[in-house]
């Protein structure tokens, strides 16, 4: 009787311990952590760059004309400021780049569900996606011309050419990764066809096929410089690309710099306010990113 009593209290100890693996505590994180651990780093970082710039430009390691100051730089923001043509330039490619984003989200998503699901479409289609990835997108911008002329149309084909390889490679790398008791087990339960697809593989794949979208952003927006900086044009509006080329003609190192630092500026800003967020919320529903 003694011994039953001891199995019984065994049993839920062990039932107790489970449950108080599977309660997470998560608790909000304080406003001065986030400042902390988030905010502070890339600032200093900022700092520290451009204080190397500044010695750089001390030292005189090379004329100025090649290596203006960070103030040359800064006056050169101000003055587009001031004439309100700074978040004009800005919003110009960055509302192409989302639009042609998303597109290619729309095109790569069932693009790459086909190539993962479909042994005689990954065997003919899948090596093409891998080719196509791996392909400059610089180099689709002169037949883009050739083939749309000097439009928008010519911009979001380049862009579509450059990101809906890596967001299908993505997205067939997240489903490959799926364990096939996963599978069976939502056959069993009687997810097929696109119920399964919807319910069962997508959610399962989601790691890669958030990673295959943070990559085909950023072959979406390398993109559009390209196809900015190449085909150039009144008609096309004012772009980053665009006031990058215009400052190489013009021998105006400033505004190189600047647009240079805008489009790594508007990449990490786009990293910070989507994906990064999208990639916690991923982990956090997966029980992989816990704090005490």
């Amino acid at each position: 009787m003694a011994s039953t009593d001891t199995r019984t209290d065994d049993l839920a100890g062990l039932e107790a311990g489970l449950d108080a693996l599977d309660a997470v505590q998560v608790r909000r994180t304080p406003v001065r952590e986030i400042l902390v651990g988030k905010v502070l780093p890339p600032l200093l970082a900022v700092v520290l760059v451009v204080v190397a710039w500044q010695l750089l430009v001390t030292a005189q390691v090379t004329e100025e004309y090649k290596l203006p100051p960070p103030s040359a730089v800064w006056d050169s923001a101000v003055d587009m400021w001031l004439q309100g043509t700074l978040l004009e330039v800005v919003w110009t490619s960055v509302s192409r780049g989302l639009l042609g984003f998303m597109m290619a989200v729309a095109l790569g998503t069932p693009l790459g569900l086909l190539v993962a699901r479909v042994k005689f479409v990954r065997s003919a289609i899948g090596p093409i996606l891998s080719g196509l990835q791996s392909l400059p997108s610089v180099a689709w911008v002169a037949p883009a011309v050739i083939w749309l002329g000097l439009n928008d149309r010519m911009m979001y084909a380049v862009i579509l050419l450059g990101a809906v390889p890596s967001i299908a490679n993505g997205l067939v790398s997240g489903v490959d990764q799926v364990p096939p008791l996963v599978i069976r087990a939502g056959r069993t339960l009687g997810a097929t066809g696109l119920r399964g697809t919807w319910h069962i593989v997508l959610p399962a794949a989601l790691p890669g096929y958030l990673a295959g979208l943070k990559q085909g952003w950023a072959f979406s927006w390398r993109s559009l410089m390209a196809a900015e900086i190449i085909a150039s044009s009144p008609d096309l509006g004012l772009g980053l690309g665009q006031l990058l080329e215009n400052g190489r003609n013009n021998f105006d190192m400033p505004g190189i710099f600047l647009s240079i630092l805008l489009i790594l500026f508007v990449g990490i800003a786009i990293d910070l306010l989507i994906f990064s967020p999208l990639e916690r919320w991923v982990l956090r529903s997966r029980g992989l990113l816990v704090r005490s």
